[in-house]
């Protein structure tokens, strides 16, 4: 026999010998034998192979050929009797187990078990040949040098002319190698998705189609959130609406994008969820069998989608800019009230002036002659008209801003946001009604900030002096052609019908609480909507409270 480290198998001679002939006498009846009348579960490969070894039935090869090809095959094979003693075994079996021919004829198969195998197995493996079925899968096999070896083995009994098991055919190869590179496969994509779920962003991984090949924990957070809703539908329709480009053309063009935000509607979260989002196109390597011989051979093209939650970020920002407007509107609505005061001074200082200008003229007319009069009177005049130009001087100026494109919805929203801790205290219930699509406006964004919190401080003070328990207001908007419309109501006191106009005059308090009150609130917002080309009304209609309807741009007029 061949040492167990030789690189060369043992090639029996053609010539002939006792021992020799045996063998071939012993393989040549097993094959016949079993090929005549293979058991139920032979795997038809097998059967085909040995088919092909034993050659054309019509024209069989020589038993020496047929008894070489089974010793050459690379496949192990052994042949046993019925209690599974080895009577043949060919090279192949020699080099993979370690035992060389000598060693192994007469001694049972079990000398290659490995406690490693189950009994439950080799139970499963004897019962099933017992009954004259073939039976394949895996054992854990022990080598001569005590080394484990995964063998993928074949046992199929054969029988002779009246059926009783008179050997067992063994076939078997070491699949180690590929079990390895099995188990190291699984436990790489196990170590991905352990990675990809850890990760605190949506992943996605979708074909050309649009179908998602890959996902994580995230995205299943996602679509939970979602009550069931395909999160990668909403993704690529926001990014269509909102940037303007389909993610996965994009990867099919083979292009990407980075860090663009887009913010998807969820369920009972209280506001839009913003999403960081970038894409990656990945091609991945031919796996079919035409490209088996081609290298880095272009195969199809994927879409690699993340998805970071900024929502935090965005309301943090929003917050912060929520901030920096209250402190804005809060130095313009300063502003506004020194306006207010010293326009008012102004205002009611005429009245004086104008009768000291009446005195003075009638005494210079010769209707009085008390010239020292005359004089205090001229002097009083001409001092109320340094004081007059001294608080027209003290008006401050008002900076000019400048117009942009406006989201009136937008602004509706920072103003109720501001308003929120006022609402809240006086209990008023808020029915926000925004127009999912309205009209861009080209306009001032502080003034108009300014105009509605004009409209909701009067709505808030009528709602408190009308002494009602249940206190409603109600916002909406609406589109008018390339115009907008926003409506104001409240269930408070309404305004009669002879003051719906002198409400917009200029110091005009038609509240019973006046203190602290100039009466320009209504006034400024009036200025501000002739400044945006638009008018505002009270609904002479409405019964319930006070509906003002503001319009904001051109009215297109009806066909």
């Amino acid at each position: 026999m061949t040492p167990q480290n030789s690189t060369e198998s043992p090639q029996p001679s053609l010539e002939a010998n006792p021992k020799f002939d045996s063998q071939q006498t012993l393989v040549t009846n097993a094959m016949s034998e079993f090929l005549r009348s293979p058991p139920d579960g032979t795997p038809t490969e097998v059967l085909e192979a040995l088919t092909l070894m034993a050659g054309d039935p019509a024209e069989p090869l020589p038993p020496r050929l047929y008894f070489e090809t089974v010793e050459q095959a690379p496949v192990a094979i052994s042949i046993t009797d019925a209690r599974a003693n080895i009577l043949y075994a060919n090279a192949a079996f020699e080099k993979l187990t370690g035992y060389s021919r000598d060693e192994v004829l007469g001694k049972n198969e079990s000398i290659l078990s490995s406690n490693a195998t189950p009994d439950s197995i080799y139970q499963q493996l004897w019962r099933t040949i017992q009954r004259k079925r073939s039976w394949t899968g895996t054992l854990v096999n022990q080598r001569k040098d005590g080394g484990d070896y995964l063998a993928e083995l074949m046992i199929s009994p054969v029988l002779d002319s009246i059926g009783r098991v008179r050997y067992f055919l063994g076939m078997h190869r070491d699949v180690t190698l590929e079990h390895e590179l099995a188990a190291e496969l699984r436990q790489q994509k196990t170590r991905i998705e352990t990675v990809l779920d850890a990760a605190p962003v949506v992943v996605v991984l979708l074909d050309k189609d649009g179908r998602i090949i890959l996902d994580n924990m995230e995205y299943k957070k996602l679509l939970g959130d979602l009550r069931g809703r395909e999160p990668l539908n909403l993704l690529r329709e926001a990014l269509r609406e909102q940037a303007g480009f389909d993610p996965l053309e994009r990867a099919v063009a083979g292009e990407g994008f980075r860090d663009i935000e887009i913010s998807v509607e969820v369920p009972g979260s209280g506001g839009p969820h913003w999403f960081s989002c970038s894409g990656t196109a990945v091609n991945e390597s031919d796996h079919s069998i035409s490209g088996y011989f081609v290298r880095g051979n272009r195969g199809d093209l994927r879409l690699l989608l993340l998805a970071s939650d900024v929502t935090s970020r965005r309301r943090e920002v929003e917050r912060a800019h929520l901030e920096n407007l209250r402190a804005r509107l809060a130095e313009q609505q300063l502003a506004q009230g020194m306006r207010e005061a010293l326009t008012a001074a102004s205002y009611q200082i005429q009245v004086p002036l104008n009768l000291i200008r009446a005195a003075n003229a009638m005494f210079r007319g010769g209707s009085g002659n008390v010239e020292v009069f005359a004089d205090m009177l001229g002097q009083i005049s001409r001092a109320g008209e340094t004081a007059l130009q001294t608080l027209q001087a003290a008006l401050p100026t008002e900076m000019p801003e400048p117009g942009v494109s406006v989201n009136i919805n937008e602004l509706l929203r920072h103003v109720l946001a501001l308003e929120t801790d006022r609402l809240l205290a006086a209990g008023v219930v808020v029915d926000w009604q925004p127009a999912l699509v309205l009209p861009e406006l080209s306009g001032h964004k502080n003034e108009l900030r300014s105009l509605f919190k004009h409209l909701i401080d009067n709505a808030l003070q009528a709602l408190h002096e009308s002494g009602r328990t249940h206190r409603e207001l109600r916002l909406a908007t609406r589109s008018l052609g390339d115009a907008v419309e926003v409506i104001v109501e409240d269930n408070g006191p309404g305004i009669a019908n002879e003051a719906r106009f002198k409400a917009f005059e200029p110091f005009y308090i038609g509240w019973r609480q006046r203190r602290g009150r100039a009466g320009m609130g209504l006034a400024l917002a009036q200025e501000i909507v002739n400044q945006h080309a638009g008018c505002i009304e009270m609904d002479a209609d409405y019964q319930d409270g006070c509906r003002m309807r503001v319009t904001l741009g051109n009215v297109k007029p009806e066909e």
